[in-house]
């Protein structure tokens, strides 16, 4: 819960700023899949739900990737702020 306050107060920050950023899109999915993850930790058969996490999952994975090679600075300053993960490389 305490991740999610903190993910809000960094995206009201950055919505005056630039909706249209990668930044910015990456914090929104983020956003959608912690709510969509408590979401199917109660709905376990919700599958629909499941799937459009899937998709947001692999809509936040491309636009990672895309940043990583654009700008791999703000790639790692992005993945630190909100405790993501780093993807596998082939």
């Amino acid at each position: 819960m305490v991740k999610n306050l903190l993910i809000s107060v960094i995206s009201q920050e950055e919505k005056e700023e630039n909706k249209g950023s990668v930044e910015f899109q990456v914090f929104s999915f983020t956003n959608k899949i912690r709510r969509l993850t408590s979401h199917l930790e109660l709905h376990r058969k919700d599958y629909l739900s499941q799937r459009g996490l899937r998709k947001i999952l692999g809509k936040r994975q491309r636009l990672l990737v895309y940043l990583s090679k654009k700008n791999r600075v703000r790639y790692k300053e992005l993945i630190s702020q909100l405790d993501i993960r780093e993807p596998k490389t082939h």
